[in-house]
């Protein structure tokens, strides 16, 4: 696992570079630009928690599943995250949202660095903070906020072939986004998008991926 954590900080922004005035470099508006407003108002701070967990046979990633009760984007796959407390940096923020959704505490989480900030429809714009997490953790999910939560190769997610574009389909207009199917979970949309920028930043380059089409799809984005 040094090796992996040796890379990612390799290319990882530093987490002090942080600051609320650098524009998003990804969106949900890579695929569809044709949707993105004019009049768009100021973008509010989030940030989400990548947990990287350390384990001895092979990397995984943390993600959780939205409770179906809320009332935004709800049953959708994300990782811990959410908007900046005032006086929050993104890493603050960050690893707070992964102990008040999950129950993961800050003792088993050593921060990276920072992935590219992604701009989402819902007009936030998100800071990945990247961290590797020791094992060993125990997990107390938040019912309010979070259904279940669970654990994905990371090669998996890094390897370009499990990443699809699909569409939905209203008012005769096609939305296309991105979306990594893995055992019943459907990773789509502002997370789906944040993995394969952190692809990106790791092997230097962002295929499209496969093509298909799902017009019974809601729109993506962390609330």
């Amino acid at each position: 696992m040094s090796s992996l954590r040796e890379r990612l900080i390799a290319v990882l922004e530093p987490l002090d570079s942080w600051n609320s005035t650098t524009a998003p470099s990804h969106s949900d508006f890579d695929l569809n630009p044709e949707f993105r407003p004019t009049d768009r108002p100021a973008l509010r701070d989030a940030a989400v928690l990548i947990p990287v967990v350390d384990h001895p046979e092979g990397a995984t990633v943390l993600l959780t599943r939205r409770s179906d009760t809320m009332n935004s984007h709800s049953g959708q796959v994300a990782f811990p995250g959410g908007r900046l407390d005032p006086g929050e940096d993104a890493v603050q923020a960050a690893v707070r949202e992964a102990m008040e959704e999950v129950g993961l505490e800050a003792s088993f989480i050593e921060p990276l660095g920072l992935s590219y900030s992604y701009e989402t429809v819902t007009g936030y714009v998100v800071t990945p903070v990247v961290a590797l997490v020791r094992p060993g953790f125990t997990l107390t999910l938040n019912p309010a906020e979070v259904a279940e939560a669970f654990e994905t190769p990371f090669d998996f997610l890094m390897d370009e072939t499990n990443h699809l574009r699909a569409f939905y389909e209203r008012n005769g207009r096609k939305r296309w986004f991105y979306r990594i199917p893995w055992q019943g979970q459907d990773i789509w949309g502002a997370t789906a998008g944040m993995i394969r920028a952190l692809r990106a930043r790791l092997y230097g380059d962002d295929a499209e991926g496969a093509m298909i089409g799902t017009p019974d799809a809601r729109d993506g984005g962390p609330a």
